[in-house]
């Protein structure tokens, strides 16, 4: 299985550079270039990796901002936070009730779904080609690559659906990745959550009254 997932990503690569090469963007040296150059994800000192590191630091900066700010939420009502327990997409829906899930999906070592479907929710609301050209590379170093730390959990035929979709990236290259990811958090961590003692304690605490003065 491993070895399948190296082979996709190391298709991905070739997928990208030449999707670069047909866009004019690449230099007719990067046949010689580190596979692994677009990503970022080496520390090749290549000429034609050199002007994309800078490119990709902020957009990955930029990237990490939004995915933390989406995290920070108000405190929600009782009926907010009962409303979960109704459905995932209730949840879903909530600024609090991602919030509230993906401290509980940390304790759980798997917070890196619920940031990569927000990635891919930021993604789809960008409309310049080439900072979305940018966020597509940057989520995949951050979560589809097998060497981060962050992947997620994709099978083989997601996999090479995003391998086809690098060649063009858009706003909607990971929208496979991301359903499904949505169904495993939904199927897997979402039923843990509501019958966790996370969820009932945050569920008491709105229901206490406040102290008196």
């Amino acid at each position: 299985m491993r070895k399948r997932q190296m082979q996709v990503h190391q298709e991905a690569a070739a997928s990208v550079l030449q999707a670069r090469h047909k866009m004019g963007n690449t230099p007719t040296n990067a046949s010689n270039a580190c596979c692994f150059c677009w990503c970022c994800c080496c520390s090749c000192s290549c000429p034609t990796s050199t002007p994309l590191k800078t490119t990709f630091k902020e957009t990955k900066l930029s990237l990490q901002k939004r995915i933390l700010h989406s995290s920070i939420s108000p405190k929600p009502t009782v009926d907010e936070a009962r409303s979960w327990a109704v459905s995932f997409e209730k949840l879903m829906k909530s600024a609090a009730g991602r919030s509230c899930f993906r401290q509980f999906l940390r304790t759980e070592f798997s917070e890196e779904n619920m940031m990569f479907w927000l990635a891919c929710e930021d993604l789809k609301k960008e409309t310049n080609k080439t900072v979305v050209e940018e966020k597509v590379r940057q989520i995949y170093e951050d979560f589809i690559s097998i060497l981060s730390p962050k992947e997620v959990s994709l099978d083989s035929r997601v996999r090479e659906v995003i391998n086809r979709n690098m060649l063009e990236p858009t706003s909607c290259t990971f929208d496979d990745a991301q359903q499904q990811i949505y169904t495993l958090m939904q199927r897997d961590s979402y039923p843990r959550y509501i019958n966790s003692p996370a969820y009932t304690d945050l569920l008491n605490s709105l229901e206490e009254p406040p102290p008196e003065p």
